[in-house]
This record gives C-alpha cells, sequence and structure tokens, in this order.
C-alpha cells in the first residue's frame, strides 16, 4: 500500500508554464482521504515553494533546494550547510565563465552579485521569492544551502564539465535543467531527504512512490520502489525509473496518481 508520494516541481508536476494541473487540489484530497502523505521535492527555494501551494489548507511536507532544507509537520531540518568562502575557488572559477550566474541559496534568502541582467532575474524569480543584489557573494553571512549556477547557452557543454572536473571530490553536483546546475555539500541530494522523511513517518520504500524529470530527481527515484519518470525526462532518469507516465504537459503526475488510487481502491 502506498503512503507517502513525493513529486518533482519544475517538468514533473508544473507543467511548462510553471502551472500545476488543473485537477491537483482534487487529487491531493484523494490522497489525503486514503491516508497517503504528499511530499514536494525541488531545487526550489523553500519560501517559494509555500507561496505555490498556498492558496488552498494542506499539509503537504517539502524537500527544498535539492534536500538541503527539508519542512514536514512544523519541523525544519537543514542538511550540511556550508559558508560562502567555503566555495571560494569555485564562485572564483565560474565568474571568469561568460554568461554565467552564480547564486547562493541561503537559509534566509538567494543572493546574486553584481548587476545581473533583466533576462536572468526573470528566470530567477521563477524560483526564488526572497533574493537580494549584493556587491560580493563571498560575504554574504548566511547557511548556504545550495550554490545554484546558471548559463542559458553553455551549461551542459562547458560550465558543468569544469565544475565537475574541478570539484566533484568536495561537492554534491548535479544538473537540474539545460540551463541550471546545482552544488550541495557531497551527501546532500533529494534521495537522501526522502529517505530522512521515510524514517520519520515510519513509511518504506515498498510503500512510497516518486515522480521525476531530470537529473537532480537521479538519487530520489532510486530510493522508492515506485518510481516514474515524466515522458519528458531526461534519457539517464527514464533508464532508472520502473515507470514513465506521461509528460508535465499531459498530467503525467495526477494520471499516475489516479491509477494508483483506483487500483488499491480495488484490492
Amino acid at each position: 500500500m502506498i503512503k507517502m508520494i513525493v513529486s518533482d516541481m519544475d517538468g514533473t508536476l508544473l507543467n511548462s508554464n510553471k502551472q500545476l494541473p488543473a485537477d491537483f487540489v482534487e487529487v491531493y484530497q484523494l490522497m489525503k482521504t486514503a491516508g497517503i502523505r504528499f511530499v514536494v521535492a525541488s531545487g526550489r527555494q523553500f519560501y517559494t515553494l509555500v507561496d505555490e501551494f498556498a492558496h488552498f489548507d494542506h499539509d503537504i511536507a517539502f524537500i527544498a533546494e535539492n534536500g538541503s532544507y527539508i519542512n514536514w509537520d512544523d519541523q525544519t531540518r537543514v542538511i550540511k550547510p556550508m559558508k560562502a568562502q567555503e566555495a571560494k575557488a569555485m564562485i572564483e572559477m565560474l565568474r571568469l565563465i561568460e554568461g554565467t550566474n552564480v547564486v547562493l541559496c541561503g537559509r534566509k534568502g538567494a543572493y546574486v552579485e553584481g548587476s545581473p541582467s533583466d533576462e536572468f532575474m526573470v528566470e530567477l524569480k521563477k524560483y526564488y521569492a526572497k533574493h537580494s543584489v549584493v556587491e560580493d557573494l563571498l560575504d554574504v553571512e548566511d547557511d548556504i544551502l545550495k550554490i545554484a549556477v546558471n548559463n542559458f547557452h553553455e551549461l551542459e557543454t562547458v560550465v558543468y564539465p569544469k565544475v565537475k572536473a574541478a570539484f566533484e571530490n568536495d561537492f554534491q553536483i548535479s544538473t537540474s535543467s539545460p540551463i541550471w546546475l546545482d552544488v550541495m555539500s557531497l551527501g546532500v541530494n533529494k534521495g537522501n531527504a526522502v529517505q530522512m522523511l521515510q524514517r520519520e513517518m515510519g513509511i518504506s520504500a515498498r510503500e512510497t512512490m516518486a515522480f521525476g524529470d531530470y537529473l537532480n530527481d537521479y538519487e530520489m527515484l532510486q530510493v522508492v520502489e515506485h518510481s516514474y519518470a515524466m515522458d519528458n525526462a531526461h534519457p539517464e532518469v527514464k533508464n532508472i525509473a520502473r515507470h514513465i507516465t506521461g509528460s508535465n504537459d499531459n498530467n503525467g503526475v495526477t494520471s499516475a496518481i489516479r491509477k494508483q488510487l483506483m487500483m488499491c481502491s480495488e484490492k
């Protein structure tokens, strides 16, 4: 019996216009009636996730910043935060790559430096409700949960290979979309965060279903028995998922949940 359902947001639960499925509130109520706990697991900032679901009463648990920040039942856990100075070499390298924007994702908010372009600020605001522009990222005083790196044109061909070659032994590194790269402390990922919630709630991998579309969902789909990749998912994500559901623009998540609930009711 399924007791927990976990879903990524962008490219998974949200459609290409960054909207929840039209039937999400109805499906959420069906999950509650069935005693299933719903968990959002995203690279987004916690404050942005809270705003997304503020329009209805819920008890959703949140895994934010790719597993660095976990909130459930009025409890919050911050996993292995770092200081800006600990990533000084990386930040200084990224500054030299043309077209690259660096975001320090802190417990109190997100930080960018200099004079960011209008195009980047539009992109930033989609994921970081609380943000500020500072003169120097290395002077930021906050617990850093994640470093997000944006490049609109060469993220996977230039930025990711450079960061991985220089820092893969020091940080957890994964791409979250074709234009975003995420860097966390070693061992921080959505999979470990899901396992923590499973332990806290007494729920097994066999009782957990999860949905994802990109490489930052890779570990999460490996710690649940009922793993689903979206039809629009990265090929590597499809390779490890046990099931493929419809695309994010075709209500793939809510359709699969409805089918699961129907199967359970027939048993």
